[in-house]
């Protein structure tokens, strides 16, 4: 019997199908209905192998897979590769069978889904559409099921609701309507008015809700209709605040003018006055009647300042009314604070009809106000802000770093041996010093810092916005500072201080908890030999003195000369010759000897040092290479960027500013970035690639394929190189997996016009096995380890006449599988 007889039952099928030997991975028999969803003749797919058929990182992946893993078999949607080389949507299935004459096999089934998802595709694009239209209306619109549960909304509804973005990127019905029911400023009415209307589906109706924030809310509610029968409801919110509030005031204008004992005016259209009620004329004074007729600015002595009066008109366009203090000029030339509320009144046109003022004598407030400030948030010593100011302030930083995501630090700061000084010459020579010291830390300090005395000579500062850079910032200038000599009755005199340095929300989530960490960090100072800083750590045990010690020796490394730039080749897979150079740190400590990048790196970044660190390492990079362009042996050299470095704000234009210095084309200077970066704020961080791409910069990602992210941004970012980690180069040749993982890596770069790089390259085999799957570059200890520049430049002028590893022997057959083809 013949192998097409024996197989004929096959083309029955209204599925694709092919018969793969499970030995050779190579197809056996293919049903007509496959010829035709793959455009080949049916007859013309036996004995090719199945990898052919594959278009995805993931068939690649199985079909390399251990004949023990493909026989538990596989089901999703794929792609399928065409012999004219385009890609059809299947429903894929993979299923051990057993041939004819007992030989183990695979079969392949599939189903065409291209119809499928071309009709995916169309809802989606009519669900778009829709879901813009929805949200082009100028109120706000949910629409609900009879049983409350939340079909759509728009984006006006989230504004209207001060709805968390958090709320808005999950699908839970019963957290937004707890939030919108948290919002009303009578919850209970507002859930039995909803219940209400539920038990009426038919009905229409018209309600007004006042929101804890001072909004006024109209909400309209409409039945929603499917093929006849209620299915649902559509409710629209309109914010009417500005109506209501107009209304409000009118009414309240007329029956407290006269009697009120505020003092209000009215001012037409053109906003000149034509009345004053009692309360008015009695703050003014006798020359009130001169005043009617001019302009309501003049009151203030603001009658030609055009620049108030436009901040006043903005105010009413925005919310009805203008709120603030002004001074209000005397008979006696002397001057009176008052509060002034000035409320538009406007037509239902919204043309302004008039508006009315209403003013508040402030005198004896502020300086009651005064008094009781100076007295409760007050140090009596050196009128610095005390704990209870202090914590009112960080309650507030709180509450808006959980909202925006930003922390901020305490540093705990006390006087080295201040007792001396009040042993030797007395108390209140102390407490004079004091206040001395209290002038000079205020000096550091930013207005958005606030400066704090504990008691004695303690004290404690409030950083706002600072992370660990930042404050470390702080504390060497408060330190360099408090070194300047200080003098005193014709006495000159030192003082040192130490300072401990607490980060929220990492090392606490209150103020005593701060204070409490930055204090034991403070001690940590003292024991090391006083002043100096120190950041808390949680693990502030028996090792911490060695950590610090290390941390110490690091931050000293390049003043000393310790810490050095070394430089790995690149090099060009089939010529052997250098085409780029990655920068490396390292450091060589007299009493450590070589530290390991993989132990200071780690702590340049928890300590924030990663971004000074980092700055330098650049530095020397451009240098070197511009050096090295000048010297005629130009080389693309490729720096990492720490992902704390990469977000500082003057990150592109401290960039810009080096490679202009050192005269460097930005073609010559490499990125090498970390799939983590991409993940973090994506959208500012994708404007800052395109950024640093437009600038000529080359952008590379570092140890592709270890981490957890989308491979969408490969299509959306600059990215001009993929460097595949070591971790996968190890693994070669024996490992299938690995194997299967770079050839899939460096299809992706292939088909997305992205080089390709192999990190950790240490033998010819594994650089053989690299070239037949058409890897780009690579670097390893094969070429060379880093080394310093100078040794690089003479490997640079050997690769200008010579390769430096001789291009490999003709190329063997990877046994998992073809190459990828260019095209792939």
């Amino acid at each position: 019997m013949t192998e097409d007889v024996r197989f004929a039952w096959l083309d029955a099928l209204q599925e694709a199908v092919w018969l793969i030997d499970a030995q050779t991975l190579r197809i056996v028999h293919a049903n007509h209905v496959a010829g035709q969803l793959v455009r080949m003749p049916a007859q013309d797919m036996a004995g090719r192998p199945v990898i052919d058929l594959a278009a995805t990182p993931e068939d690649f992946v199985f079909w390399s897979e251990p004949t023990s893993v493909v026989a538990d078999g596989i089901h999703s949607l794929s792609h399928l590769l065409r012999s004219d080389g385009t890609l059809v949507a299947v429903e894929r299935r993979v299923a051990p069978a057993v041939l004819p004459d007992g030989r183990p096999a695979f079969l392949l089934t599939a189903l065409d889904r291209s119809r499928q998802v071309e009709t995916e595709r169309e809802l989606e694009t009519l669900l778009s559409e829709l879901r813009a239209t929805l949200d082009s209306a100028a109120d706000g619109m949910l629409v609900c099921g009879l049983s409350g549960q939340v079909r759509a909304f728009n984006q006006r509804l989230a504004q209207l609701w001060a709805i968390p973005a958090d709320l808005l990127l999950q699908r839970d019905d019963e957290a937004i309507h707890k939030h919108m029911a948290s919002q009303v400023q009578d919850p209970v009415f507002y859930r039995q008015r909803l219940d209400e209307i539920g038990c009426e589906p038919l009905k229409e109706s018209t309600d007004l809700l006042s929101l804890r924030n001072g909004t006024i809310m109209e909400r309209r509610s409409v039945p929603q209709f499917i093929h006849g029968s209620p299915a649902g409801r559509v409710y629209s919110f309109r914010d009417i605040t500005r109506q209501t509030e107009v209304q409000a005031s009118l009414r309240l204008a007329a029956r407290v003018f006269e009697s009120s004992l505020d003092a209000i005016f009215i001012a037409d259209s053109q906003h000149h006055l034509i009345r004053m009620n009692p309360g008015c004329e009695k703050l003014v004074g006798p020359s009130a009647p001169t005043f009617l007729g001019c302009m309501a600015a003049a009151l203030f002595g603001c009658g030609s300042d055009a620049a108030f009066m436009q901040q006043v008109l903005t105010s009413w366009d925005a919310d009805g009314y203008w709120e603030g203090e002004l001074w209000l000029p005397r008979d006696n030339e002397a001057y009176c604070a008052v509060q002034l509320s000035w409320v538009a009144l406007r037509d239902d046109e919204g043309r302004l009809v008039q508006s009315i003022g209403f003013m508040r004598d402030l005198t004896q407030q502020h300086a009651a106000q005064k008094r009781i400030e100076e007295l409760a948030y007050s140090d009596v010593l050196t009128g610095l802000p005390n704990r209870l100011l202090l914590s009112q302030r960080v309650d507030t930083a709180v509450q808006g770093a959980r909202q925006s995501d930003t922390g901020f630090a305490i540093l705990f700061l006390d006087l080295d041996r201040f007792k001396i000084i009040n042993d030797s010459l007395g108390h209140p020579f102390g407490d004079r010093v004091l206040q001395l010291v209290a002038e000079r830390i205020q000096g550091c300090l930013r207005q958005t810092d606030m400066l704090c005395r504990l008691g004695g000579d303690e004290f404690v500062v409030y950083l706002h916005g600072a992370g660990a850079v930042i404050a470390e910032n702080v504390s060497r200038r408060i330190l360099d500072d408090m070194l300047r000599p200080f003098m005193l009755d014709e006495m000159g005199f030192s003082i040192q201080c130490s300072i401990g340095i607490a980060l929220y929300p990492q090392d606490g989530k209150t103020l005593d908890d701060l204070i409490k960490q930055a204090d034991t960090a403070m001690y940590r100072v003292k024991e090391l030999g006083r002043g100096s800083y120190g950041f808390y750590q949680p693990q502030m045990n028996a090792n911490l003195l060695s950590r610090m010690k290390l941390e110490h020796a690091m931050r000293q490394a390049i003043g000393s000369g310790g810490m050095d730039v070394h430089f790995q080749p690149q090099v060009d897979m089939s010529s052997g010759r250098i085409t780029g150079a990655e920068a490396l740190a390292r450091w060589n400590d007299p009493e450590l000897g070589a530290v390991s990048p993989g132990t200071f790196i780690p702590l340049a970044e928890e300590s924030g040092y990663i971004v000074t660190l980092g700055a330098w390492v650049m530095e020397r990079s451009i240098q070197r290479a511009a050096a090295w362009m000048q010297a005629g042996t130009p080389v693309v050299v490729s720096v990492n960027v720490s992902a704390l470095e990469f977000r500082q704000p003057d990150f592109v234009d401290r960039l810009t500013r080096l490679l202009a210095v050192y005269h460097l084309p930005p073609a010559m200077l490499e990125l090498e970035l970390t799939e983590s970066i991409l993940l973090q704020e994506a959208q500012e961080m994708a404007a800052r690639l395109h950024e640093l791409s437009a600038l000529g910069i080359g952008l590379a990602i570092d140890d592709f394929g270890t981490g957890y992210s989308s491979l969408a941004y490969l299509k959306k970012l600059p990215i001009q190189k993929l460097k595949i980690d070591q971790s996968f180069v190890r693994g070669l040749p024996d490992d299938e997996g690995d194997q299967a993982i770079i050839r899939a890596i460096i299809s992706i770069g292939q088909a997305l016009h992205i080089e390709v790089v192999a990190e950790g390259v240490e033998n010819p085999i594994q650089r053989q096995v690299l070239q037949e799957l058409r890897c780009d570059h690579y670097q390893g200890f094969l070429c060379s380890p880093a080394v310093p520049a100078d040794m690089f430049a003479q490997l640079l002028q050997l690769s200008a006449a010579v390769p430096l590893v001789p291009p490999p022997a003709p190329v063997r057959r990877v046994p998992a599988g073809p190459a990828p083809s260019s095209s792939s």
